[in-house]
């Protein structure tokens, strides 16, 4: 406190001064302009028995307005504009006195005005050219080396940089903003600095500017930063990409390597869906989310919240899971009624119990296991919880007769290899077959892998190059089809609105991509190279996994489109008698986990042989 007293009391000996001469300068000057630069004795008298009030009223302005606590090191556009406004009130209050004959002698308005101004122009010039000092002059006298940098782009985000750079990083020197050309701004100066185009080359650019570093704010997508930074690397320039503006004011202020964002790794434009066109549906009804605290689930809790519905049902057997985004949504004003529960989906009891508690009209159904390898060794979890607590779900949804359901499924369920996939897949025909018989609308999403998903490879590799390296990819030709969090789950949304009971919906997801690909862009993408800064390894096709995923059987590639990006698949749904006659068999099966492998094996077999007879893919081994 002592310290805080004593620094205010230093900065008030010097500016209070420092503003009294100013002040005092441009009255004279005032006096000077208006008379021609030739004051007489009564003019001078004038001036010498008008100073002290002169001066009384804008030191006591500057003084209410608290003007002094502004920095002048960090000027400006706003404090010039407050240092306009203080002088208008304090030349007002001059004026008022001037007139009502206040003062000791009567001072030309003239002279009022003129003061006016030049006070205006006095204190911001005192500012800037502090500012100037700080940023410019010192840093030369004091002989620092600088880094010739250029910043990519021109635009809010770019010129954000500059300010950061100007207010925090001296050893930094903007010289140039790089544009893509053509663009109407090249050849313009933006806050003090030319912007150049790329259209003879960066190498060229960096070279006439003597840049040696280029910084790429992080709002720049993936799909333009891959060749960037491969022109970076060819130009010899150093590259970095770093934190947004927004990112700065929360504290991120040293320029630090990006950490690579999702959509950057995302190798196509995301999906967005009509989120608007399908409030209709969801707005002021009751709406139950299984698995809520999975990465899928969790997401849909969030979209669906701002579809304004009634009353969102959280529902999930991780304690930890459903406090963790309690604590999430409780932090957000949302005007929705929320419910937070504890339950496995596979309990009759407790699932039966939540039904009647809350009567939902709409089900999205994201509660399963899908970690591939795991649900190998665990055949008879992944049928209780993907299989059977399906049917328990699909069961009360058409006993309380609810408006839609909605099935979250994958890819892997399209002629499977893995007990996962094989689970998805029977989880499927069981919807299709209740949905031929019941008043609900029973409807299957099915789409590739989730970039970001707890437990996938995107956080994994994350982790293994903070690590350092290597990164393990399990095969050359691993490819998958990927899309975003919020993608997939806008799908699942959209899927309740488009959808006709017993469709299965599938996102057009572009062009697959190969995991060794991902993994190099990775660590492209973190400003690292491979193989020099880390290396990947691989380690082997794992228990369960296909080289290859697809998204539609054969009989479904002439799937028409039901949406922009949503495809149809037609599928012939499986008797109701027989399914149930099936997955007795597998409950029966439990107590041998090979005998559980030999069970599903057989019931996937068949829905493939009907779907497709040229090919039959055999599950792993029982043995």
């Amino acid at each position: 406190m002592e310290g805080n007293v004593f620094g205010m009391s230093y900065r008030l000996s010097i500016l209070l001064p420092t503003f009294l001469a100013v002040y005092a300068v441009c009255y004279f000057t005032a006096f000077l302009v208006r008379f021609d630069f030739a004051l007489d004795s009564t003019t001078a008298d004038i001036f010498r028995r008008t100073l002290p009030f002169v001066l009384l009223v804008r030191i006591v302005s500057s003084a209410i307005s608290r003007e002094w606590q502004r920095r002048f090191r960090y000027t400006n556009l706003a404090d010039l504009l407050f240092v306009g406004g203080t002088t208008a009130g304090a030349t007002a209050v001059i004026l008022l006195c001037n007139e009502l004959r206040l003062t000791e002698e009567i001072i030309p308005r003239s002279v009022i005005a003129i003061d006016f101004i030049l006070c205006v122009m006095g204190m911001t010039g005192l500012r800037g050219s502090w500012r100037v000092y700080c940023e410019t002059v010192q840093p030369w006298i004091q002989g620092q080396q600088k880094i010739r940098t250029l910043i990519y782009g021109a635009d809010e985000a770019g010129v954000g940089i500059l300010r950061a750079i100007q207010a925090t990083a001296h050893e930094h020197r903007v010289v140039g903003f790089l544009n893509e050309v053509p663009t109407r701004k090249s050849g313009y100066v933006v806050a003090g600095v030319p912007v150049v185009g790329r259209s003879k080359g960066l190498a060229r650019a960096a070279r006439r500017l003597r840049a040696t570093q280029l910084l790429i704010p992080s709002t720049v997508p993936g799909q333009q930063l891959r060749p960037l930074l491969a022109a970076c690397e060819e130009a010899e320039l150093r590259a970095h990409v770093i934190p947004a503006v927004d990112e700065i004011v929360a504290g991120r202020i040293k320029m630090t390597f990006q950490e690579v964002t999702i959509s950057d790794l995302l190798r196509r434009e995301p999906t967005e869906l009509d989120l608007d066109g399908i409030r209709g549906y969801v707005s002021n009804r009751t709406v139950l989310v299984s698995g809520a605290a999975g990465s899928i689930g969790s997401e849909v809790c969030r979209q669906l919240l701002a579809l304004s519905p009634r009353q969102l049902i959280f529902v999930d057997q991780s304690e930890s899971g459903i406090f963790e985004i309690e604590q999430e949504v409780l932090r957000q004003m949302h005007g929705v009624e929320l419910h937070f529960v504890v339950a496995d989906v596979c309990n009759k009891v407790s699932m039966e119990r939540i039904f009647e508690e809350f009567l939902p009209q709409i089900v999205f159904h994201a509660a399963a296991y899908k970690h591939v390898p795991m649900m190998e060794t665990n055949p008879q979890e992944a049928v209780r919880n993907n299989v059977l607590g399906t049917r328990l779900l699909v069961d009360l949804a058409d006993r309380f007769r609810i408006d839609r359901f909605v099935l979250i499924s994958t890819d892997k369920a399209v002629r499977p290899t893995s007990v996962m996939g094989s689970t998805k897949l029977v989880a499927e025909k069981y919807l299709q077959a209740v949905s031929g018989r019941s008043k609900t609308r029973f409807i299957t999403v099915r789409f590739g892998n989730v970039l970001n998903s707890a437990g996938s490879v995107v956080p994994t590799f994350r982790k293994q190059i903070m690590e350092g390296g290597p990164l393990t990819v399990t095969h050359p030709e691993m490819t998958r089809y990927f899309m975003t969090i919020p993608e997939a789950v806008q799908l699942v949304i959209q899927a309740g609105a488009v959808g006709q009971s017993g469709d299965i919906l599938i996102l057009d997801m572009g062009e697959p991509v190969k995991i060794v690909d991902l993994a190099k862009d990775m660590i492209f993408l973190s400003g690292l190279k491979h193989p020099d800064d880390i290396d990947i390894v691989f380690s082997g096709v794992r228990p369960g996994e296909k080289l290859y995923e697809e998204l539609f059987y054969a009989t479904e590639e002439g799937a028409k489109k039901v949406h922009e990006k949503i495809f149809c698949a037609p599928r012939e749904a499986v008797r109701l008698d027989e399914i149930n006659s099936q997955l007795r068999r597998l409950e029966a099966s439990f107590g041998s986990r090979a005998e559980c492998l030999n069970t599903l094996q057989e019931i996937v077999n068949s829905y493939v042989e009907r779907d497709q007879q040229r090919d039959k893919l055999p599950l792993p081994s029982a043995a």
